[in-house]
């Protein structure tokens, strides 16, 4: 029997976290739990996730509709997007949104995280791609995040922040947590003069690492250790057919390459 008073003081403390790391500004951000198949908890919306209570908490259907919620508190507005989550990945118990720093820059910046650049962020956390655009609270942000579900854990999304999914409420968290963390890094090193990568040699022992550890969740460890010559992790998210232009990107490279050749044999290189 599931203890929901509980689960909402988890909420609110995770609430709390986010909000004191700095991963949310004043009522930014949601958070929600899955019960069962037909009722789930989620924060309130117009209030600080960091000075929650679980009277707060709210309680409402797979389609978000309302169950239970205490006067004056009503469901986040962005609950559409965690209930396209939950119908799409039966395997996920908790959806994290935030807007944490580093990795909202990048959303903001339209760069995915997918360079290899430490064995904690290949081996637990995968890519983060970017989920294109959407007007918040409408089904733009749902149906965007959508084509991600299958292969991803996190998604970072453009212009907005970050979303992250698990088994459970601390492990989507924990999640969130190491977004950011590797977002922070990825950009203090290239502030540094730019990160060195692991070749694919050293992504492929990584993958099999997580896969002899049995961890869960979709990750590009589970779909392909290459692709045309080029690891998950480099080829910019695009693994598992997230992207819809594959075809115009392997024009582009071949037009690259005889274009490099020609170069270089005018330079006399080859």
């Amino acid at each position: 029997m599931v203890n929901e008073f509980e689960i909402k003081k988890q909420i609110c403390e995770v609430g709390r976290r986010i909000y004191n790391r700095n991963m949310v500004a004043a009522n930014d951000g949601n958070i929600s739990v899955k019960l069962n198949d037909n009722e789930f908890l989620c924060t309130p919306t117009g209030v600080s996730k960091g000075f929650m209570t679980p009277e707060f908490i709210c309680k409402v259907d797979a389609q978000g509709n309302v169950i239970q919620a205490n006067p004056g508190f009503r469901p986040s507005s962005e609950i559409k997007m965690h209930m396209r989550v939950y119908a799409k990945r039966p395997d996920v118990g908790a959806v994290v949104h935030a807007h944490p720093t580093f990795a909202t820059s990048f959303a903001i910046a339209g760069i995915p995280l997918t360079q290899p650049i430490m064995p904690e962020a290949v081996i637990a956390l995968g890519c983060v791609p970017i989920a294109e655009y959407g007007t918040p609270s409408t089904m733009e942000i749902p149906d965007a995040v959508e084509k991600y579900l299958p292969y991803y854990d996190a998604v970072l999304l453009e212009n907005h922040g970050a979303l992250t999914w698990s088994t459970d409420l601390m492990a989507a968290y924990m999640k969130m947590e190491s977004v950011e963390f590797y977002a922070e890094l990825l950009y203090k090193s290239k502030m540094l003069g730019g990160p060195k990568e692991f070749d694919k040699e050293q992504i492929a022992k990584l993958y099999e690492i997580r896969r002899k550890m049995g961890l869960p969740g979709k990750h590009p460890a589970n779909l392909c250790q290459n692709k045309n010559g080029m690891n998950c992790h480099n080829c910019g998210g695009s693994c598992g057919g997230a992207k819809e232009d594959t075809a115009a990107q392997t024009a582009d490279a071949d037009l690259v390459a005889s274009i490099t050749k020609q170069v270089m044999e005018q330079l006399g290189l080859k």
